[in-house]
């Protein structure tokens, strides 16, 4: 009995380690807001969304890692900052270490794995999609479906570059692939204007997609 019982606890403290290896070898690289900045689209340019990612991970013990906010810019004349471009190079994982995507042509070209039940926030939790009330699925990206900026035309997709809550609009994704027949995680449809009540009312909160780039 007594060599039962030690079989049992060495079995006990090997599955135990496995998990904490695997943990530190998964280590949270993407979520989606927990909340937005609370100014609809005008989230400081950049900066400031990257600054809120780097907030909110560090809340939850992963601030050390280089996160940005999975966001394009537009420029006169030519392409913008591309989403794509600012996120590194993977793999990520979600709060609960399932995989996303291995590397960026895995997250857009791909990519099947960002759901309802995968994009969590950066504590885990699932953000409320189609059925659930508010329905929160509209995430701000500004982006192509393939993460690319987009070229110069009439529109404003990026709500002027982040900076604004008055007047222009945003593109935005579908994180639960849910929705106007359109199931893209990252172009879904623009937004009703870029206050915090417009983004409401196309169901949305003003909440974006943060990456690890390192």
């Amino acid at each position: 009995m007594k060599n039962n019982v030690i079989a049992v606890v060495i079995s006990t403290c090997a599955l135990f380690g496995s998990f904490s290896v695997n943990a530190e070898e998964r280590p949270m690289g993407f979520f989606v807001t927990s909340e937005g900045m609370g100014n609809g689209a005008d989230l400081g340019g950049l900066e400031g969304a990257d600054a809120h990612c780097k907030k909110l991970a560090s809340a939850v013990g992963a601030g050390d890692r280089d996160w940005r906010a999975y966001l394009s810019t537009e420029e006169e004349g030519k392409r913008g900052i591309s989403a794509r471009s600012r996120i590194g190079n993977g793999p990520w994982y979600n709060a609960r270490g399932i995989l996303i995507a291995t590397n960026p042509t895995d997250l857009h070209l791909y990519n099947r794995t960002i759901t309802l039940e995968t994009a969590l926030d950066e504590a885990g939790n699932r953000i409320k999609g189609r059925g659930d009330k508010p329905n929160e699925h509209d995430i701000l990206t500004g982006s192509q479906d393939d993460g690319t900026a987009y070229f110069p035309d009439e529109a404003d997709h990026t709500c002027s570059n982040w900076t604004s809550s008055d007047k222009g609009s945003a593109q935005v994704g579908h994180h639960d692939r849910h929705g106007g027949g359109n199931t893209s995680w990252s172009s879904a449809h623009p937004s009703r204007g870029c206050s915090q009540e417009g983004l409401i009312s196309t169901g949305g909160a003003g909440k974006f997609y943060c990456f690890a780039a390192d």
